[in-house]
This record gives structure tokens, sequence and C-alpha cells, in this order.
């Protein structure tokens, strides 16, 4: 489908149209909520399943909102800070964040609001617990597609890793006794 009849076809049928720059390919369901130019030739494009951010190596890749750890917008430059997760046990994420990395929107339209209702939005509880050597922040974050909650743990530097992962471990199986008490 050429360029232009793809972008009316998705006008008539009330989408956000995919912008020329996009190297990205969207899943069968998944619809742009807002999109930005970079001015670098990149496009900066948000939909219900994740933040798709330019990559030199890739084109476009899928960040999903709950690997974002941290998204500000400030003087024309959104700024995304992404988690890179481990997996100790079932349904339990031990994020690690990555360097800040920054994307200057010529036109930047809704797309820092969409960012952060959706970062925000996908959390449904937070708290802080010390441990051995710091302390870590206990995450209950909805991703799209998906029933029920994942726990994510951000432990700070200098707190012990088996730690993080026997509390994390042990949370999470108390979640599942109650999400599975609940469906009874």
């Amino acid at each position: 489908m050429t360029g232009w009849w793809k972008r009316f076809t998705e006008q008539l049928a009330g989408r956000e149209p995919v912008p020329d720059g996009f190297e990205g390919t969207l899943e069968g369901d998944e619809r742009v909520l807002a999109s930005a130019s970079t001015g670098l030739g990149g496009v900066v494009l948000a939909t219900q399943l994740g933040l798709w951010l330019p990559d030199v190596e890739v084109g476009h890749r899928r960040v999903g909102w709950h690997l974002v750890s941290k998204a500000t917008w400030r003087d024309g430059v959104l700024t995304v800070v992404e988690s890179v997760a481990e997996e100790p046990a079932e349904d339990v994420q031990v994020l690690t964040d990555q360097a800040p990395r920054r994307y200057a929107l010529e036109q930047p339209g809704r797309l820092p609001e969409i960012v952060h209702k959706r970062v925000t939005g996908s959390i449904q509880s937070r708290h802080h617990r010390e441990l051995p050597g710091g302390g870590a922040w206990f995450v209950q974050r909805r991703i799209p597609g998906r029933t029920g909650v994942l726990l994510q743990v951000r432990p700070e530097p200098g707190t012990d890793g088996g730690a993080v992962t026997e509390v994390a471990t042990a949370v999470a199986a108390q979640i599942r006794r109650a999400r599975d008490a609940s469906q009874e």
C-alpha cells in the first residue's frame, strides 16, 4: 500500500496515521496514539502497546510501557529512561535502568502528554522497602494485552542482589495467592 493511501485510509478509520520515516512494523491491532519527528529523520511514536524509539541498528524498536522507567519533557526534549528486566521468578522482574536517551522533538503535539499518561497509568501500586545494603522500589504494573499485574523491583545501588531476589519472589507469590483466592 502506498504511503499516501495508507495515511488516507487510517484517517478515514479515525486513527492517527503512521508518519513518514517510521521504520517499525506495528502489530495488527496496534494503533498510533501520537507521534513526533526528531528532526534528524527519526520518529518517536506512541501506541497502546508502547513507545517506539528510533534505533540506529534496527530502525525503530518498541519499548513496552512497563519498561519505561522514567520519561520527562523539558525544553523541547523528551528524555526516556528504559529498563532492562531480569526475571528471577514468575510474574517478577528485577529492573536495571539504562542511560537516559534524549529526543529533541520538532512538533511534539500530544506525544509528551500521551507518554506521561501511559507510563503513570501502567502503575497500579508502588512502595519502598529497606533491604540489606540499601533498599528497593516495588512496583505493580499492568501490561497491555495481559491480565493481572507484574511485580517489578528496582533496587538502589549497593542493595544486596540476593535479598532483592528473595523478597521479590516472596512478594510475587503473595500476589499470586491473593489473585487466585479472589478468582475462586
